[in-house]
């Protein structure tokens, strides 16, 4: 399984190139990112940040001030804006409490135990728990997705439901703990998912044909 995963992202990156994922100014607006991104595309998310910057309010204690009118109505394009306005104040509710606003001291220790933290926050899921590890912490956690989900299915790497746990010890268990690599490996299987392997696959233009049995088949290989 590790020469297919280093073949699978030398074939990705051969394709996309390097990629710099995530586009952030501050490791806060990554975690805030990672929230406001869940259940919506980016573009969606990305709207919401600038909302917060133009208000001066994308910091913990900018944040903290606002009402929570306020911080819905700022990240309303994110979509479940009621919702994730309850997770981002779970979040700035923790930081304060348990690390007085800081970020250095929330990333301090090791990684399973700074995952198991994270984890704890109401609003914060295993996916959302590594993209701030691995972008925001630069912990080597690496992120699956639906993206990573449907490619690998497809590639025929497993089968069954989706768990994310399982897809995570994939690369976990096979590849070096580098958070560069990981960084640019998540980012590289979204990009090939958002623009090929996307819900209605385009096999015709996907550099992973050949070695893809979805895409032989629907090429009629």
């Amino acid at each position: 399984m590790r020469k297919k995963l280093l073949k699978l992202y030398d074939d990705l990156y051969a394709e996309y190139g390097e990629l710099n994922w995530w586009p952030a100014e501050t490791p806060f607006e990554i975690i805030i990112g990672a929230i406001l991104g869940q259940a919506t595309a980016w573009g969606n998310a990305a709207k919401a940040i600038n909302n917060l910057k133009a208000a001066n309010r994308l910091n913990p204690e900018g944040l903290g001030e606002l009402s929570q009118d306020e911080l819905e109505t700022l990240i309303l394009p994110s979509g479940y804006y009621r919702a994730k306005a309850k997770k981002v104040r779970a979040f700035l509710t923790h930081l304060q409490a348990h690390h007085n606003n800081r970020l250095d001291s929330l990333f301090a220790g090791e990684l399973p135990t700074v995952r198991e933290e994270l984890l704890s926050i109401y609003g914060i899921g295993e996916e959302t728990a590594d993209c701030i590890l691995l972008y925001a912490a630069k912990k080597p956690s690496f992120v699956v997705d639906t993206y990573t989900y449907r490619l690998l299915g497809r590639l025929g790497w497993f089968s069954g439901r989706y768990h994310y746990g399982k897809l995570r010890d994939m690369f976990m268990d096979n590849l070096p703990h580098d958070y560069q690599l990981f960084n640019q490996y998540h980012a590289l299987i979204v990009r090939h998912g958002a623009r090929v392997c996307q819900k209605t696959p385009q096999c015709e233009k996907c550099v992973l044909r050949n070695q893809c049995p979805t895409g032989n088949d629907s090429l009629g290989q």
